[in-house]
């Protein structure tokens, strides 16, 4: 048996965009999502292998990280769970920012944690999601934000405490069109005016996030760690306008 690569989130737009691509690699998988029936069809169609588990409950989330080791260890963990909590401070409540960390920065966490010891085992590669909105701070994006500054500092973190066996790295996103961001993507107005402050004026797809997911997850990646990858339409640091 080959060690696997571990999607938390498969069936979100990333999560299955990256599923798909390292099926056709070859990669051996493991999926995790919490809705069966999706997760079933997605798996089956992928000859993965499959555990339910919602991320906020940290001894399912671990049970379904610990059933992908059969004994190679762990090749690498793609968590691809996320929010897009957009909204003014005046409308923002203290559950709304206890919430989104704790989808994106403890799922995080307490799933690396439980992949630790297979992921060291096979010198296994970690990949998180972040944002734009972290280095760039856009306004209504202080929950989000917040939560995924949050993530950038859990990956550098991790990056160093397991260094060298395992390598940590952060996929950083502009607007992409995935079933999550559909309530920004719906309006074809909205969509081409955001689109438009890109240097490469269009939104993302599920693809291009996946792409660079699949590399950091690769040996290709193999000295890097601890980096923050934007894949952004050049957003992060471009403006083509004065």
């Amino acid at each position: 048996m080959t060690a696997p690569v571990i999607i938390v989130g498969a069936t979100g737009g990333v999560g299955e965009a990256l599923a798909r691509r390292l099926a056709a690699e070859g990669r051996p998988l493991h999926l995790i999502a919490r809705d069966q029936g999706r997760l079933s069809a997605l798996a089956d169609g992928l000859s993965a292998g499959r555990a339910v588990a919602d991320v906020t409950d940290p001894a399912a989330l671990a049970a379904a990280v610990a059933a992908a080791d059969g004994g190679d260890g762990i090749a690498g963990l793609a968590y691809c769970v996320g929010t897009i909590t957009i909204r003014p401070l005046k409308a923002v409540s203290a559950d709304d920012l206890v919430a989104d960390f704790r989808i994106n920065v403890v799922g995080a966490a307490m799933a690396a944690k439980a992949a630790e010891a297979g992921l060291k085992k096979a010198k296994g590669a970690v990949v998180f999601f972040s944002t734009v909105a972290v280095a760039q701070g856009f306004a209504n994006h202080a929950v989000i934000g917040a939560a995924k500054g949050g993530v950038e500092g859990l990956a550098l973190s991790l990056a160093a405490e397991l260094a060298p066996n395992v390598r940590v790295n952060v996929v950083a996103p502009s607007l992409t069109r995935t079933p999550l961001a559909a309530p920004l993507t719906k309006s074809d107005q909205m969509a081409q005016a955001i689109a438009a402050l890109h240097a490469i004026p269009r939104l993302g797809e599920a693809e291009d996030i996946a792409a660079a997911a699949a590399f950091l997850l690769s040996p290709d990646a193999g000295w890097i760690t601890g980096q923050v990858l934007g894949v952004d339409g050049g957003r992060s640091s471009l403006r083509t306008k004065g």
